[in-house]
C-alpha cells in the first residue's frame, strides 16, 4: 500500500502541486475520494503514484467527460454520409466522388484565459492534429472568440490564432466572435478544422496487430502542459490563475508544418497503421485511447526524446508538450517511416509496442512503473448524473426605450458584437492553399474541392445570452444559424460538430444549464435531417464562482454543387425578399442589450419551419445574387450589411416598428434576385440610402471610421 498524501522529490516540482502538498495526492490531482476508492477497487489494489497521475489525467473532466457523457447519447450521430462518428479524433463525413471531409471544433479556454497567445495558438495546433490523425489534410481553420471586451487578452489571442495558423500555410478563413462581461474573466477560445481525405484513407487512432511498434515522432518532451487537462481544464479559475502559467502548453508551428507534412507522407505511402494526437494528458491518454477495445501497449519511458534533464516517469508520460504524434508501424516498415521523419528533421523513437494483454504498461530501464486495464482509464472513467434545478420561465421584459430607427441601426452597426470584423480577419491569411472561394465575412466561408467545380460551405456559430435566458432554445438557434449560414451560401448542410462551453456542472442550475441546450440542439438536428460527429466538452468555465453565459458552440459543414453560383452581392435592380416568418423577440437581442438590461425569453421555435427555410435557402441560393442570414440586430442590420458590402442601397417597404426591424429569434434571410422568387417581396436594391440612412453613415458606423 502507498500514502494517499503528495511525494516529494519529481512531484514537488508541480506548481500546482506544491500549494497542495499537505493535502492527499489524489485530491492534489483532481480525483474525489470516491473516484479512488473505485480506482482501488478497479485494480484489486491502491495505485501507485505514477498510476494515480494517469487516472487523475484520463479520469478528469476534460478527458473523461464526467458529467457530459450521458447527456451527449441524445444527439443524432448517424446518416448515410457518416463515414466516422464521435469517438475518434474526428468526424468524417462522405462528400461523394471518392471524397470525404474531417472536422471538429475544440476549446482551449483555460489555457487562454492564463496566458492568451499560448493558449489560444496551442488550441490551434492541437485541433489541426486531431485532423491530421484521420488521415486528412487541413484545408481551413475557424475561431470562436468569447471575451469581455476587445482588449488586450482578446489581441492576444488573436495574435496567436495567426501566427500558428499562418506559419502552417492552413487559412482561416471564418469565425464567431461576440463581447460580454460575462466572459471578462474566463474567455471562450474554440478552434475548428476541416481537412480532406479519400473515402478509402479514414483512419482509426486504435493499437492493433501484436508486435507492431509504438512510434513518437515530432517535438521533444518537456515539462510544459503537465496537469492542464486535470488541474487547469478541469477546475475553475480563481485568483491564483498566474500560478498555473506553467500548466500553459508553449507551440511551435514551425515544427507543427513539418508533422503535418510528414504525417501525410507517412498515410498516403501507407506506412502507417494508425496515428493519433498527443495532446491532451499528452503520453497516458493517446496510449490509453489507443489501447482500448482490446489491445494493449508496453511503453518504454526511458525511450522518449526528452528537452528537459531528470524528468520523472510521470512526468514523461503525462507531458501535454505540443506537435508530437504516436503512430502504431509495422516492424518491417519502422525504418522508412524513420526516414521520413529524418528528412522532415523531427525527433523520434520507437516507444514501445502493441500487445494482447489489455493494459497499458510503463516501464523505464526496463523495471515496471505502472501498469492499468486500458478500459479502466477509458470505458470505466466515472460518469455523473447531477441533480438540475431548473429556472422557472422569466416573463417577457419591457421593451428597451431606445431611439429612433435611424440611430438606432448606427448605434447597432457600431457594437463590438456587430461591425466589421476585417480588424480580426484581416491578420488572418485566408487565402493559402488556393481553395478559398468565399473570404470571411458574411455567413459562411466557401472552399473549392479542387480540380471539380464542387465546394464546402463552412460556418462556426454560437449562442450566448439567448442561452442564459433560455438554454433549450439558445442550443438549437447555434445549431439552426450555423445550418442557415451554410445554406446562404447555397451548400446543403450536411452535418456538425460541436463545443459545449458551460459552468461548473456538479451545480445543479448548470447542470440543467446543459441537459437543456443538448436537448435543444439534439432537437434541431433531428428537424434537419443531420447527425453530430464530433465535438468538444468545456466545463468549469468559472472564476471565483462566476460562470460564463452558457455557450454552445456548434460548426457546421455543407456540399455545394458548383462553386460559380455562389451568391455574393445584390446588384441594382434586383427585387429584395424576405424568407422566414419566425416569432420574433427584443428579449436577448444586441438591441435590448443597448437600450436595456438582459432579462426576459426569448421567442419560441418552430422547428419544422426552420427546417424548411434551411431547405429553401439552399435551394434558391443559385438564382440570386446575395442571400444573407439575419441575425445578431436583426432584419435592419442585415439589409444595412449587405447595402454596404455591396455599395448599392435599397428602396423598402417595411414598417417603423422595432421588433420587426432589430428583433431577434428564428430564421429570417434576406435574398435579392433578378428572378422572381415565392417569397415576400420586401423592395428593390437601389439608391443611397437604407432605411433613410446615407450608405457612407452605415459604414462609418461598421467599420467604426471617422
Amino acid at each position: 500500500m502507498v500514502p494517499r498524501t503528495a511525494p516529494s522529490g519529481g512531484a514537488a516540482r508541480l506548481g500546482f502541486l506544491t500549494r497542495v502538498a499537505e493535502q492527499p495526492l489524489h485530491r492534489a490531482l483532481g480525483l474525489t475520494d470516491g473516484e479512488l476508492d473505485r480506482i482501488c477497487e478497479l485494480l484489486e489494489r491502491e495505485p501507485n503514484h505514477f498510476e494515480l497521475a494517469v487516472f487523475s489525467l484520463l479520469w478528469s473532466e476534460h478527458c473523461g467527460y464526467k458529467h457530459s457523457a450521458l447527456l451527449l447519447k441524445s444527439f443524432p450521430t448517424s446518416s448515410p454520409r457518416v463515414l466516422q462518428g464521435p469517438g475518434e479524433n474526428a468526424g468524417v463525413i462522405d462528400l461523394g466522388e471518392g471524397e470525404a471531409v474531417a472536422f471538429k471544433v475544440e476549446s482551449h479556454n483555460h489555457p487562454s484565459a492564463v496566458e492568451p497567445f499560448q493558449g489560444a495558438a496551442t488550441g490551434v495546433g492541437g485541433i489541426l492534429r486531431d485532423i491530421i490523425a484521420m488521415g486528412a489534410r487541413p484545408v481551413a481553420l475557424l475561431d470562436g472568440l468569447r471575451f469581455g471586451e476587445p482588449d488586450h487578452m482578446f489581441e492576444r489571442a488573436v495574435a496567436g490564432i495567426a501566427n500558428y495558423g499562418n506559419s502552417v500555410g492552413v487559412p482561416t478563413v471564418g469565425g464567431d466572435t461576440a463581447f460580454d462581461p460575462a466572459y471578462a474573466d474566463n474567455c471562450l477560445v474554440n478552434a475548428m478544422c476541416v481537412g480532406l481525405l479519400p473515402t478509402e484513407r479514414v483512419l482509426k487512432a486504435q493499437a492493433r496487430g501484436t508486435g507492431n511498434v509504438v512510434f513518437l515522432y515530432g517535438a521533444t518532451t518537456g515539462r510544459d502542459g503537465i496537469g492542464g487537462a486535470s488541474v487547469l481544464a478541469s477546475q475553475e479559475l480563481g485568483e491564483e490563475d498566474a500560478d498555473k502559467r506553467p500548466s500553459v502548453q508553449i507551440g511551435d508551428p514551425f515544427t507543427g508544418k513539418k508533422l503535418i507534412e510528414s504525417s501525410l507522407e507517412l498515410v498516403e505511402r501507407g506506412l502507417v497503421e494508425s496515428l493519433q494526437d498527443c495532446g491532451a494528458a499528452g503520453l497516458a491518454s493517446s496510449l490509453a485511447e489507443m489501447a482500448r477495445g482490446g489491445g494493449g501497449i508496453d511503453v518504454q519511458l526511458d525511450r522518449v526524446p526528452l528537452r528537459e534533464d531528470q524528468m520523472e516517469p510521470w512526468e514523461i508520460m503525462i507531458s501535454e508538450s505540443q506537435e508530437r504524434m504516436v503512430a502504431v508501424v509495422r516492424p518491417e516498415r519502422l525504418a522508412a517511416v524513420e526516414e521520413v521523419c529524418d528528412r522532415w528533421e523531427l525527433d523520434h523513437a520507437a516507444i514501445g509496442e502493441v500487445t494482447d494483454t489489455g493494459e497499458l504498461r510503463a516501464y523505464v530501464d526496463g523495471d515496471l512503473v505502472g501498469g492499468i486495464p486500458a478500459a479502466y482509464l477509458t470505458d470505466e472513467a466515472p460518469r455523473y448524473e447531477v441533480p438540475r434545478q431548473p429556472r422557472p420561465a422569466a416573463q417577457p421584459a419591457p421593451v428597451p426605450a431606445g431611439p429612433p430607427t435611424d440611430r438606432a441601426l448606427l448605434d447597432l452597426l457600431a457594437s463590438p458584437n456587430i461591425r466589421s470584423r476585417a480588424w480580426i480577419y484581416r491578420r488572418y491569411d485566408h487565402l493559402v492553399g488556393s481553395r478559398t472561394v468565399r473570404r470571411p465575412g458574411l455567413d459562411a466561408a466557401v472552399l473549392r474541392l479542387l480540380p471539380s467545380y464542387r465546394g464546402l460551405a463552412i460556418s462556426l456559430d454560437a449562442s450566448g445570452r439567448i442561452a442564459r435566458l433560455d438554454p433549450n432554445t439558445g442550443g438549437a438557434l447555434a445549431v439552426l444559424e450555423a445550418a442557415r449560414n451554410v445554406a446562404c451560401a447555397g451548400g446543403e448542410p450536411l452535418a456538425i460538430t460541436d463545443c459545449l462551453n458551460f459552468g461548473n456542472p456538479e451545480k445543479p442550475d448548470i447542470a440543467w444549464e446543459l441537459a437543456e441546450a443538448i436537448e435543444g440542439m439534439a432537437a434541431a438536428c433531428e428537424a434537419l435531417g443531420i447527425p453530430v460527429v464530433s465535438g468538444n466538452v468545456s466545463l468549469y468555465n468559472e472564476t471565483d464562482g462566476r460562470a460564463i453565459h452558457p455557450t454552445p458552440v456548434v460548426g457546421c459543414v455543407g456540399l455545394i454543387r458548383d462553386v460559380r453560383t455562389i451568391p455574393s452581392t445584390w446588384r441594382e435592380g434586383d427585387a429584395i425578399y424576405l424568407a422566414g416568418e419566425p416569432e420574433l423577440s427584443l428579449d436577448g437581442s444586441e438591441y435590448q442589450r443597448l437600450y436595456g438590461e438582459l432579462a426576459g425569453r426569448p421567442a419560441p421555435l418552430d422547428l419544422a419551419a426552420e427546417a424548411a427555410l434551411v431547405q429553401a435557402l439552399h435551394e434558391t441560393a443559385p438564382k440570386c445574387s446575395l442571400v444573407h442570414d439575419a441575425s445578431e440586430g436583426g432584419l435592419a442590420v442585415a439589409l444595412a450589411e449587405a447595402a454596404i458590402v455591396g455599395g448599392v442601397g435599397a428602396e423598402l417597404d417595411l414598417a417603423d416598428d422595432s421588433l420587426a426591424l432589430f428583433g431577434e429569434g428564428g430564421g429570417q434571410a434576406i435574398l435579392a434576385s433578378s428572378e422572381e422568387l415565392e417569397f415576400p417581396r420586401i423592395g428593390s436594391v437601389g439608391g443611397d440610402t437604407v432605411l433613410g440612412v446615407p450608405i457612407d453613415k452605415l459604414r462609418q458606423a461598421w467599420e467604426m471610421t471617422d
